[in-house]
């Protein structure tokens, strides 16, 4: 009877082991389904975003109600105290700042420079409409610094640039920082190292001390992504063979997804956006 319980004993405890095994391959792979930088393929993804419908009408800004109105008012869109501020630019049926960007791939291209990104806040405005930005590498979580940056260029002017990270109606705020002089710059990749995959994919950029100053940009996860040109035309190169899902989109639009299969050369894929 005692050596019979003994052979019990050891299966009971063969099968835990087993199953304490499995949950760490588990793990592993999950973890090794992250993206892992390796060589770039010999494929790309070409074609253009249409837009679909009546597009957001550009919202009016009355800069004689805000702080700084002399210099505010040199912006050169800026006319009787008045800009009008795009959202959503459409010329022609196509689609200008959407992002077309591969969901999921497992390796591939190094990241390079591609998710790094600085923003510059310039006569009352910001530069850079749209970006894509990644979590900081480990090199740059290290230096903390390298991946994102703010740069106020107006002279005598406070800028406060806050960042959120967004998913649906919330926000989270990832850093709020103030520029007080012309030449300050606040590198923020140690407060981006906060974002999370199930945070939200829409980064927003807003500046406290002048509200109708904004940009976005795309959370991306992988180097494999372009942002739309004022034609609609993008471009993502490097792209190693396979069958890959591919989409499309812009903030205030919405998005399109599509499966793409890639080979060798140039794959064509079109995408179009409708008005919400």
């Amino acid at each position: 009877m005692k050596e019979e319980e003994k052979i019990m004993r050891k299966i009971v405890l063969s099968v835990m082991v087993a199953a304490f095994s499995l949950a760490l391959a588990s793990n592993s792979f999950a973890k090794k389904g992250k993206y892992k930088e390796g060589s770039a393929g010999s494929g790309s993804i070409t074609g253009t975003v249409s837009f679909k419908g009546t597009p957001m009408a550009p919202i009016i800004e009355d800069l004689t109600k805000g702080k700084n109105v002399e210099f505010c008012s040199t912006h050169p869109d800026a006319k009787d105290g008045k800009r009008a501020r795009v959202k959503v630019a459409v010329s022609g049926g196509k689609l200008k700042d959407a992002v077309v960007f591969i969901e999921e791939i497992k390796t591939g291209k190094p990241w390079g420079e591609l998710g790094t990104f600085s923003f510059d806040f310039e006569k009352c405005d910001i530069k850079q409409k749209m970006a894509a930005i990644r979590k900081p590498s480990k090199a740059q979580k290290k230096a903390k610094a390298g991946a994102l940056k703010i740069v106020n260029q107006d002279p005598e002017i406070l800028h406060n640039p806050h960042g959120y990270q967004i998913k649906g109606a919330k926000r989270s705020t990832l850093f709020n920082k103030p520029l007080p002089s012309q030449g300050d710059v606040a590198d923020v990749t140690k407060n981006i190292s906060r974002m999370k995959p199930k945070g939200g994919s829409h980064f927003f950029l807003q500046c406290d001390q002048h509200n109708f100053m904004e940009a976005d940009a795309r959370i991306v996860w992988n180097p494999y992504y372009s942002i739309s040109g004022a034609d609609g035309s993008f471009k993502i190169d490097g792209i190693p063979a396979g069958k890959y899902k591919v989409t499309a989109w812009q903030p205030y639009v919405g998005e399109s997804t599509q499966e793409v299969t890639v080979g060798d050369g140039a794959v064509k894929a079109d995408f179009t956006l409708t008005a919400k």
